[in-house]
């Protein structure tokens, strides 16, 4: 990466060097209070450590507005080599779209102009079940969105555009995936209760359908999800659930017997410090490996201490085993196969491999070979296939009068539909990170860290002009720049902005009109949360 690039924090330091709680809530106050709290606690990766194998990558990528992904190195890994990959993401309407929203706009857009199959959809069930809008005010709200991601420059013919309550392949996956759900686990991933209306929770399995459709419209896929990381509930949910539908889970092992994940990692380096390189056709036994995996001290850190709180279990089960050898194997586990399916595998399954009841192992297949030959097969007996979706997490951005961005406090954003003086009255009158007198500021210079108004140069004033959001950060830090000049700098920017989307959105009707996306249906209801 190129270290002359500013990196931005988002806005989210703070002086006194605490932090907030880290809470992740889809329909709460869109906040966190320190993003690298996310790694540990929810298992987000850094972005930091994928984006150079991502081909020309998007100017939020290179800026650090995009923090966090969970397995996005095989979206980029499809990138790259020109194979099928996808693109989903959804807008609840329930207000106008906002510069906030923009990031997932282009995120989709870029994603589509890579090659990807894109999807942009209206959360219209979830607006109505955990927000109580209205069809009228859902309607009025989808058409908005989707001007502005079609003026923005979403090619329809290239991609697709739906609204939940219209996509009976949706309603219907959902209806599949909600059987390996239960309330247990929606009460401790979002926190219901016995207060939460059905529809809500109908409308969080509908969620899952919708990250999963782009696999169901042509064939399994990397699929990546856009998203701020408050929504990154519906990804771990339906990462699992993913999983929890396949015919078949894909395992390394070294035995007759089972082991997790962890005792696979401690079973594994056992057996390769056994093992000389070269000599693999040396048995070593399960006794064996016991012995010397009683005596390994995992590295210090916290995979350290998973590893050791699994070691104890691991040791028992290799002396469990006894004389049996370690011979690593890839096995497939019959999770929800049909009988057809099962015999099926086996038969596809070339080289050496014994049969057990319930699994299967092979000798002569890498673990991506089987997983490829796992899909297949149960694509070919009527099942999904899914891959777990991969995901990305930007910033959010801080409002314009300091603290969070929110739709309700019209100054502390800019809506895509402000009149284009009244944005730039908006940004003339932002917060700012500067100092309280300009000698001060010349002589301290300015916290572009914590300013909204460089925030709006980072996220969307400077597009991909690196150069330009380099300028702004170092003359605002080296005391060059003052706040009067960069406000009306970026006012001006964000008026043309805006009058020129405007304009775009004006074009737009026309598409959207010979679109099939019924925008004014006659559906009732009295809507759900209030």
């Amino acid at each position: 990466m190129d270290g002359d690039i500013p990196r931005t924090d988002g806005g989210t330091g703070r002086a006194d060097g605490s932090t907030e709680d880290v809470a992740l809530d889809p329909w709460g106050s869109a906040s966190v209070g320190d993003y690298a709290d996310l790694f540990a606690e929810f298992g987000i990766e850094a972005f930091d450590e994928v984006v150079d194998d991502v081909p020309a990558p998007h100017y939020l990528m290179r800026r650090g507005v995009i923090f966090g992904h969970r397995e996005y190195d095989a979206v980029a890994e499809a990138m790259a080599n020109d194979e099928p990959f996808a693109a989903l993401s959804g807008f609840m309407p329930t207000g106008d779209p906002h510069i906030g929203h923009k990031l997932v706009f282009d995120e989709l857009i870029w994603h589509q102009r890579q090659g990807g199959d894109v999807f942009g959809l209206i959360a219209d069930l979830e607006a109505h079940a955990a927000r109580g809008m209205s069809w009228d005010e859902i309607d009025e709200h989808a058409r908005s969105y989707l001007l502005s991601l079609l003026a923005l420059g979403f090619d329809p013919e290239a991609g697709e555009l739906y609204r939940q309550s219209d996509n009976r392949a949706v309603q219907d996956l959902g209806f599949e995936l909600g059987a390996k759900a239960n309330f247990s686990e929606f009460e401790a991933i979002y926190g219901f209760d016995g207060e939460t209306n059905v529809s809500h929770m109908q409308s969080v399995v509908t969620q899952t359908a919708d990250i999963l459709y782009p696999q169901l419209v042509d064939e399994p896929k990397p699929t990546v999800i856009p998203v701020g990381p408050d929504q990154d509930p519906h990804v771990r949910l339906t990462r699992d659930l993913a999983t929890r539908v396949r015919y078949f889970k894909v395992t390394e092992a070294f035995a007759s017997f089972e082991l997790d994940d962890d005792e696979r990692q401690l079973v594994r380096t056992a057996y390769d410090a056994l093992t000389p390189t070269g000599n693999e056709g040396d048995d070593v036994r399960s006794a064996e490996a016991a012995e010397w995996l009683a005596d390994y001290d995992p590295p210090a850190g916290e995979a350290g201490d998973t590893l050791r709180a699994a070691k104890p279990s691991a040791v028992e089960t290799l002396r469990a085993g006894g004389k049996e050898p370690l011979r690593p194997r890839v096995r497939f586990l019959d999770r929800n196969a049909t009988e057809a399916a099962f015999e099926a595998l086996i038969e596809a399954v070339d080289g050496e491999k014994r049969v057990f009841e319930g699994h299967v192992d092979a000798f002569d297949l890498t673990h991506d070979e089987a997983e490829s030959l796992a899909r297949d097969v149960e694509i070919d007996h009527d099942g999904f296939g899914f891959r777990q979706p991969s995901s990305i997490y930007h910033r959010f951005m801080t409002g314009l009068t300091g603290g969070k961005m929110s739709s309700s406090i019209p100054a502390s954003h800019i809506s895509l539909l402000d009149d284009p003086e009244d944005g730039y009255d908006k940004v003339t009158s932002a917060t700012t990170g500067g100092r309280e007198t300009a000698a001060k500021q010349r002589e301290l210079g300015g916290e572009a860290d914590e300013c909204p108004v460089y925030e709006l140069y980072a996220y969307l004033l400077a597009n991909d002009d690196d150069g330009l959001a380099a300028e702004v950060y170092t003359e605002c830090v080296n005391g060059e720049r003052l706040c009067g000049g960069c406000k009306e700098q970026a006012a001006t920017m964000m008026r043309e902005f805006l009058a020129e989307h405007q304009e775009k959105r004006a074009e737009a009707e026309a598409v959207l009109a010979d679109l099939d996306i019924d925008l004014d249906s006659d559906r009732r209801g009295t809507g759900g949360e209030h």
